[in-house]
C-alpha cells in the first residue's frame, strides 16, 4: 500500500514538474555573445585615435569586451571573399540588445568599373576599361569627398565614390530599443486556466495521499499508569 502511494506521489511530482514553464530560449545571447547595432553615425576604429569608417546603420557589431569608453568588438566573418575585422567602438555609441541577431553584418560587393585615359585615339576599349569587385564594409568623408572603406582580396583601403551604396536595412532592434511587450503568442509560456486546475487537482490529492499515509499508521500505543 506504501510503495503504491509513493508511485502515485513520483507521479504527482513528474506531472507538476511537466506543467512548470520552461525557460525561455531568447536568443542565446549568453552562448553567442553581446550584440550592439548601429544607430546613427557609429565609428569603428582600428585603435582609440584611429577611426576607420562608419558602420552600416541598422547593422551590427559583436561585443568582444565592454569597456566604459570603448568596447572591443568584431564585424563580420571569415566566409570568402568577406573577413573578419577586429576593432573598437565608442560603448556611448552603441545601442545593445539582448538578442542575437538574424543578419548582423552586412554582406555588400561592390564593382567599380575603371576607365583609363585616351591618349590618341589609338586606345582599344577592351584594354582601357575593367572591373573589380570590392567587399564593402563602411564608409567616411574627406572634406566634401566620400570614400568607401573596403576589401580586395587580403587587402583594406578606400576607393573614392559619388555616393554609398544602396543597401536595406535592420529593423529588428526596433522592437527591442522601443521596450514594446510582446504578444501572449511570442512570450514564453506561461500557465493558463486549465493548467492552474490541474496543478490545484494534483496538489489536492497529494494531501490526500499524505492525509492517507498519516492515518495508516498506527500511533504509539500509551503506557498505562500502573
Amino acid at each position: 500500500m506504501i510503495a503504491r502511494m509513493k508511485k502515485y506521489l513520483a507521479i504527482l511530482l513528474l506531472l507538476l514538474a511537466a506543467l512548470m514553464p520552461a525557460p525561455r530560449l531568447h536568443a542565446l545571447a549568453a552562448q553567442e555573445g553581446t550584440y550592439a547595432v548601429a544607430v546613427g553615425q557609429v565609428w569603428f576604429y582600428a585603435s582609440a585615435d584611429e577611426p576607420l569608417f562608419l558602420l552600416p546603420e541598422s547593422y551590427y557589431v559583436r561585443v568582444l569586451e565592454r569597456g566604459e569608453t570603448y568596447c572591443t568588438v568584431e564585424y563580420l566573418t571569415d566566409d570568402a571573399p568577406y573577413k573578419k575585422l577586429f576593432g573598437y567602438c565608442r560603448t556611448d555609441a552603441l545601442t545593445f540588445v539582448d538578442f542575437v541577431p538574424e543578419r548582423p553584418y552586412l554582406r555588400k560587393q561592390i564593382t567599380v568599373t575603371y576607365t583609363l585615359p585616351d591618349a590618341g585615339g589609338l586606345g582599344t576599349e577592351d584594354f582601357t576599361t575593367y572591373e573589380r569587385t570590392f567587399v564593402y564594409y563602411g564608409d567616411r568623408y574627406e572634406g566634401e569627398q566620400l570614400y568607401l572603406y573596403v576589401l580586395s582580396e587580403d587587402t583594406f583601403g578606400y576607393i573614392p565614390a559619388d555616393a554609398p551604396p544602396e543597401f536595406e536595412r535592420n529593423t529588428d532592434y526596433l522592437t527591442s530599443a522601443s521596450g514594446e511587450t510582446e504578444t501572449p503568442s511570442e512570450a514564453s509560456p506561461s500557465v493558463n486556466a486549465v493548467q492552474i486546475v490541474v496543478i490545484v487537482l494534483a496538489c489536492v490529492a497529494a494531501v490526500a495521499v499524505a492525509v492517507i499515509l498519516l492515518r495508516g499508521k498506527k500511533p504509539p500505543r500509551e503506557q498505562q499508569e500502573f
